[in-house]
Order: C-alpha cells, then sequence, then structure tokens
C-alpha cells in the first residue's frame, strides 16, 4: 500500500498533482508576479516598521497572578503591560 499524501486542508494529493506541479516548475516561474511574504508578527502603529520589544524580569508570583488576572479579563499580559505604560507616562 503506497503512503497517502496530503495538504493541510485534507487533500490528497495525487501522482497527476505532483506530475503537473513538476511540469510546471520546470517551466520556470515568473517571479515578477510573486507577492512578497512579511514574516512577524505586524507593527502595533501605522507606519513604523517594527514595534520595540521591552523585556523586563518580575518574581513567578507576580507573573503568575498577573498572568491569571489579564486572562480572567480576557486579556493578554501584553495588552495589560502597554496600557499600564501609556497610562504611567499620560500620568
Amino acid at each position: 500500500m503506497a503512503d497517502v499524501i496530503a495538504q493541510e486542508t485534507g487533500e490528497v494529493i495525487t501522482s497527476e498533482m505532483i506530475e503537473a506541479l513538476a511540469v510546471e516548475a520546470e517551466e520556470g516561474y515568473d517571479l515578477s508576479l510573486a507577492r512578497a511574504v512579511r514574516v512577524g508578527r505586524p507593527a502595533l502603529e501605522k507606519g513604523s516598521a517594527k514595534s520595540p520589544l521591552i523585556t523586563y524580569r518580575v518574581p513567578a508570583s507576580l507573573y503568575k497572578a498577573a498572568r491569571q488576572k489579564a486572562k480572567s479579563e480576557g486579556q493578554t499580559l501584553s495588552q495589560v503591560n502597554r496600557r499600564l505604560l501609556k497610562h504611567y507616562i499620560e500620568s
């Protein structure tokens, strides 16, 4: 019994599909039609190339409590930290 190969969608890849893809590849691709793919998360601000990353240490108990409270409020810890930092500079 031959191995069954499937795409992420679950569609089974047949020998005919493989042959058609091989022919297409051998003919070459027009790279001017290729679209650029951005890697990573989008910037938080429009027009910004990259959002700075802030890293700092906290006691494990504080991290656990903050993560638990943020989750109970339907937020991520990053969202909470951004809001608190904004409040800090605006006060």
